[in-house]
């Protein structure tokens, strides 16, 4: 859990941490759609080379970013095993319970063939991109900022009487308090460790239960920080998005421009690979 770095912001004056988190949100919907049109290696490679000079003008510490690609390390491994043994192919290598009839074809439960494994590494590396680039939003970007940039991108919904601005804060409390809860739940598995509590052996049934004297506490502790939470917005007669000012208005830049066309190039690049160098799956 001390690998969840969603939430987490890295304090520090760089070119991406005075980008506009409206143009950030925006440009990381469409670092999203690129790689899932990606349709082979080159342009997941071209990602790629945006995600590194992403991260070279954020001037966060790459092994930050890795940490991130950690706490799902579990998933990018199970999904990519299960794609191994279960996609198809026509070129095979393994087979359980396979038949031959005339030419080799595999009607077995398990097999192992050349598109499951290409197709199995094109997903880890779509994953990892995802994973990174996710995270580089909430390193760069304080929450208030992005209470603002949500609420910028959603303000057309105000025109319907939409509460942009409630939402836009909910978003916001849930990414601050992910890492508040990651060290609340680190806190009570201590205390409970003291009290003589087991949390590595016996099998998965075991472990599960074993986290129940965990979960009751954690859970009576976000109700009570929630509660806090209201009774100070209440204090400070906060009234929701009705008339309120900003202190720090978002303008456009000369930077948004910049990551605005970059956005714009990445998605146009990974569709002309698409369509003209195919897939290799």
């Amino acid at each position: 859990m001390k690998d969840v770095s969603f939430g987490q912001y890295y304090p520090v004056k760089s070119f991406v941490h005075n980008v506009n988190p409206a143009l950030k949100i925006l440009f990381l919907i469409a670092y999203i759609v690129a790689v899932f049109l990606a349709s082979n290696f080159y342009g997941l490679a071209a990602c790629a080379c945006v995600l590194i000079l992403i991260i070279a003008f954020s001037r966060v510490p790459i092994w930050k970013v890795l940490r991130a690609v950690r706490g799902v390390i579990f998933l990018v491994l199970f999904t990519a095993v299960v794609n191994v043994l279960f996609h198809g192919g026509d070129e095979l290598y393994w087979d359980w319970f396979g038949e031959e009839t005339g030419e080799y074809v595999s009607y077995g439960i398990i097999h192992i063939t050349q598109s499951g494994i290409v197709f199995s590494l094109f997903l880890i590396f779509r994953l990892v991109l995802l994973v990174m680039c996710s995270s580089l939003l909430t390193y760069t970007t304080t929450p208030v900022a992005l209470t603002d940039g949500i609420e910028a991108i959603l303000t057309p919904l105000k025109w319907v009487r939409f509460p942009v601005h409630e939402l836009a804060l909910i978003m916001s409390i849930a990414l601050r308090f992910i890492p508040i809860l990651m060290d609340e739940t680190e806190r009570i598995k201590n205390a409970q460790k003291a009290r003589g509590a087991d949390f590595e052996r016996g099998g998965l049934v075991k472990k599960v239960k074993s986290f129940v004297p965990v979960l009751v506490p954690l859970l009576l502790s976000a109700f009570r920080r929630a509660d806090e939470l209201g009774d100070a917005m209440d204090a400070r007669c906060y009234t929701g998005g009705r008339k309120r000012t900003k202190y720090k208005k978002l303008r456009f830049t000369w930077r948004d421009a910049i990551v605005l066309f970059m956005g714009a190039a990445l998605v146009t690049g990974v569709v002309f690979m698409r369509v003209y160098l195919g897939s290799p799956i």
